[in-house]
Order: C-alpha cells, then structure tokens, then sequence
C-alpha cells in the first residue's frame, strides 16, 4: 500500500455534530433526476422495433391476387381476408397485416380497396386475399 495513505485506512469515518445523518432513501433521491442522455433509451428501444421488409410478389402470386380481384367485382360484399403492408412512420419497412371484412367496392381512381366498415387498403400494399363466402 502506499505510505502516504496508510493513515488514512483505519481512521474512524467522520460524522457531522450539525447535520443528522442522510438515510439512504434520500441519499438515492439526489440523483434519481438526472439523467446524462435524456431520449437514449428511447432510441435504443426504436432501434431495437422489429420491423417486416416489403417483398415483391412473384408472378405466381400476382396471379393469385388478379384472379380473386376478378371473382370480387362480381360478387359484391363478399367476406374476404387480406393480407396487406403497412409501412412503417418511422424506419424503413413496416408490418403486414391480415384484415377479415366484407368487400364493398374498388375505388380505382384512389387505387384502394372499400370495406364495408370504412376500411381503405391500398392496392399497391396488397399481397394476398382469400374469399371466405359470398353473401346471403
């Protein structure tokens, strides 16, 4: 050990005659505030967000998708499931999303989809649907 502390090592610690001693509650609570990188964890946790990659359909599935696009302008309001991306706000890439509902019209001028309870799905972000049945 280096002498010039050797002093030091078995001295009692010292305690205030003025000030009661600190509890370890309030001693923590001195620093609870602060924080040296305010929003860190916040992009750590964004960065971490899983998010899906848009794949381009094959020519097999783009067949699928025109062939069910066909059986639904002649069956209105037929319940159908489709599987859909919806791009992501922040980072690149997005979610795919599945959507059970009843078919109401192609809008072509806005390139979506209708869905009786108001829902509108972007033909371009569409890569599966499957008719469940047709109406009563």
């Amino acid at each position: 050990m280096n002498d010039r502390y050797s002093h030091l090592l078995y001295r009692q610690h010292h305690r205030s005659v003025k000030h009661k001693p600190m509890r370890n509650i309030e001693r923590a609570a001195q620093f609870a505030a602060f924080q040296a990188l305010t929003g860190y964890e916040e992009d750590i946790a964004e960065t971490a967000r899983f998010v899906d990659a848009r794949h381009a359909l094959t020519e097999d599935e783009q067949t699928a998708l025109n062939q069910a696009f066909c059986q639904l302008q002649r069956q209105q309001q037929s319940l159908i499931t489709v599987t859909y991306f919806v791009p992501d706000g922040r980072k690149a890439g997005g979610a795919y999303v599945r959507r059970t509902g009843r078919f109401r019209f192609l809008d072509l001028e806005l390139q979506q989809l209708k869905l009786t309870d108001g829902t509108a799905i972007c033909l371009g972000d569409i890569c599966r649907m499957e008719l469940q049945s047709t109406a009563q």
